[in-house]
């Protein structure tokens, strides 16, 4: 998507409720497909921020990838360099780089094949089956991080 402000989609009233439900299902030890709830510091306010994610593993290594953009736990994250990943009593602790770019291909491939049933919507036509240019070219609208459990 080109544009002068980096790309973000806002989720409906729905979307909203339905990320409030499955961050407490996985704070409560109920973990859909994968999720997690995860706390970020916020930037500003330095409180914990929590969303629910998709955390996604490719190669043996662990991603998260924004679906919606450069989205508000995406700032924080680039502030903060890291935060906690929860499922029930389950706390881990993560650093978190983000990856450029030209890196984001077979990352984002595997994860529209694992989660497009759920994320396809906010990746503009792009599909787990499309061709690597296409993948590509939505890449620096989709932030991915590489996470590292440190406890």
């Amino acid at each position: 998507m080109s544009s002068s402000s980096p790309y973000y989609l806002k989720g409906s009233r729905l979307n909203v409720r339905l990320n409030s439900v499955i961050g407490w299902l996985a704070r409560h030890g109920l973990s859909l497909a994968g999720t997690a709830e995860m706390s970020v510091p916020g930037r500003k306010s330095g409180r914990m921020q929590r969303i629910p994610v998709n955390p996604h593993t490719y190669d043996g290594v662990r991603y998260l990838v924004s679906a919606r953009g450069h989205s508000q736990w995406v700032r924080n994250m680039r502030a903060a360099g890291g935060g906690e990943l929860r499922v029930g009593r389950t706390v881990r602790t993560f650093t978190a780089v983000e990856l450029p770019d030209a890196e984001k291909l077979p990352v984002l491939r595997t994860y529209l094949e694992k989660w497009g049933w759920e994320v396809n919507q906010y990746f503009d036509g792009v599909t787990a089956r499309s061709s690597d240019a296409e993948v590509i070219a939505c890449a620096g609208d989709h932030p991915v991080f590489r996470i590292t459990v440190t406890n």
